[in-house]
Parts: C-alpha cells; sequence; structure tokens
C-alpha cells in the first residue's frame, strides 16, 4: 500500500512520533493505522515523543580520545539518578565513541548517522534508551579536537562528569601538564584563549562602562583613560585563561606555566551540565499530591 504524507501527518498527530518514525510504522503495518500506532508504542518512539516536553537538565559530559581526535559531550536527563544506569551509561560511551570517529559537523547531522553497533541512527538510540529509562535523554551539546603527534589532549572530568574540560596544547606531549591546563579550565571557566580572541565589540562595551563608572566616581578626565585600560587589565584576567592567574600556583600567569612547557594552548572547551537550561520549580508536596488525586 502507497503510504501518503496525509497518512503519515495523521499518525504524527496521534503519537508524536517523528516523521520518519511514523513513515517507517507505517510501511510495517501496510499503512494499518492501528497497527502503526501499536509499532511505534512497542519501539518506544511513542514513548520517547510523549517526553519531549519535559525539562532534562541533569545528566553528564564526558571525554573519548581516539588518536589524534577527542571528542567532549554533554548528555542530558531529567534526574541523576539515571546517571547509575547501566543503560545510560552505555549510551553516553557509544555516543561519545561514534562522535569522536565521525566527526559530524554538527548536532543536526549527528542524530541523523548511523550508529554501527546498534544498527540504529543517533536520535533512534537515544529514543530507545528513554523507552527503557522512562525519561527524557538528550545529546544536547559535543565538540570534536584534532591534533598532531606532536601535540597533546588534556582532559578533566570535575564530579563524576558535572564539569568536562577539554585542553589541546601545541608544541608538548606532557599529558600532566595538560591535564594541569584542563583542570584550570574546569575551575576557573574562561571564556577565550587570549586577549586577541575577544571580540572588539565586548572590550569597548566594557570600556565605556569603566569609563563611565571612573567619572561617576568624580575623576579627573585626564586620568579616566589610564585609569580605565588599567582596569581593563583586571576584565581581561577574567576572561582569558593565559591572563589568570595559575590555579595551582597563584603567583603565576598561565601564559609563563604553557611557555615554560616550549607549548601553546590550541583551543579548549569546558561544559558544565544544564548551564543555560531553564529548570522547572517543583513544590515536591504539590507533586505528590496531585499524584494521589489521579
Amino acid at each position: 500500500m502507497a503510504i501518503t504524507a496525509k497518512m503519515v501527518k495523521e499518525l504524527r498527530e496521534q503519537t508524536g512520533a517523528g516523521m520518519m518514525d511514523c513513515k517507517k510504522a507505517l510501511q510495517e503495518t501496510n499503512g494499518n493505522m492501528e497497527e502503526a500506532i501499536d509499532f511505534l508504542r512497542k519501539s518506544g518512539a511513542a514513548k520517547a515523543a510523549k517526553k519531549a516536553g519535559r525539562i532534562a537538565a541533569e545528566g553528564t559530559t564526558s571525554i573519548v580520545v581516539k588518536g589524534n581526535d577527542a571528542v567532549l559531550l554533554e548528555v542530558n536527563c531529567e534526574t541523576d539518578f539515571v546517571m547509575k544506569n547501566e543503560t545510560f551509561q552505555k549510551l553516553v560511551a557509544d555516543l561519545g565513541d561514534h562522535l569522536v570517529v565521525n566527526k559530524p559537523a554538527n548536532l543536526e547531522e549527528a542524530l541523523g548517522q548511523t550508529v554501527e553497533s546498534e544498527g540504529k541512527t543517533v536520535q533512534e538510540y537515544v529514543d530507545s534508551a528513554i523507552a527503557t529509562i522512562g525519561e527524557k535523554i538528550t545529546l544536547r551539546r559535543f565538540e570534536v579536537l584534532s591534533k598532531t603527534d606532536a601535540d597533546v589532549f588534556g582532559e578533566y572530568l570535575h564530579m563524576g562528569g558535572r564539569i568536562g574540560a577539554l585542553v589541546l596544547l601545541e608544541g608538548t606531549t606532557d599529558e600532566a601538564a595538560a591535564k594541569d591546563i584542563a583542570m584550570h579550565v574546569a575551575a576557573v571557566n574562561p571564556k577565550y584563549v587570549s586577549r586577541d580572541e575577544v571580540p572588539v565589540d565586548e572590550v569597548n562595551r566594557e570600556r565605556a562602562v569603566l569609563k563611565e563608572q571612573a567619572l561617576n566616581e568624580g575623576k579627573p578626565e585626564n586620568i579616566v583613560e589610564k585609569m580605565v585600560e588599567g582596569r581593563l587589565g583586571k576584565f581581561f584576567e577574567e576572561i582569558c585563561l593565559l591572563d589568570q592567574a595559575f590555579v595551582k600556583d597563584s603567583d603565576m600567569k598561565v601564559k609563563k606555566f604553557v611557555a615554560d612547557k616550549g607549548a601553546a594552548v590550541k583551543g579548549f572547551i569546558r561544559y558544565e551540565v544544564g548551564e543555560g537550561i531553564e529548570k522547572k520549580e517543583e513544590d515536591f508536596a504539590e507533586e505528590v499530591m496531585s499524584q494521589i488525586k489521579k
């Protein structure tokens, strides 16, 4: 039986499952709508879709290194209990292995790729985990770094993955030094490697604020500019890795620590689980009462 767009649309409206899942279900059931619904329920696609509106702000970060490639990824779930679940842990590990090998350009591309070990797309694999575990799970983000044999990755996971930091140092193979920088990144949370990376607009905005502050303090205009430039140094120390006091030796800047190793920081990635996700405030007592009333 020919599967029409109208049939797919109807099945999507009834189940909330994805378009490709609905099309496959209709093909497998020769267009029988009721059987297609059961097919989706059994596969977990419908169950996964029903959870799509929930907030998944817990989860973990993970780092996988294979040769000269490394990936930092974040996988979210709804509660911290799920992180101890073997199915969830396997999912995170498999996703990391897949991403570091296949290097998708973005999240959309990643979700459509096939996880060879599972014979499913990344999205289908995540959906199957949702069906098994019973919580919303998402591959939220990832980034892959590549190096040469003369470089080194520094990796650090804080609190079992609550914060993940991945660093690439050029010109050295000193793994201990690279890990120290990764620990610093996790702890201090810089935004940029150096001053050169800070957008001009961001610097000008900060300069304008500092100038207004100095004028409001009653400082003479002829010394305001010098004061502003001095205070900008503090601004760069807050956001630029190389300008920061090294977390393991506050008397030394990160720039000097790296230079003493004959190295340079090529780049870094830092993820903190759930950052930027608006978490829903729950009233536990109200939640329990709502369950009793059902």
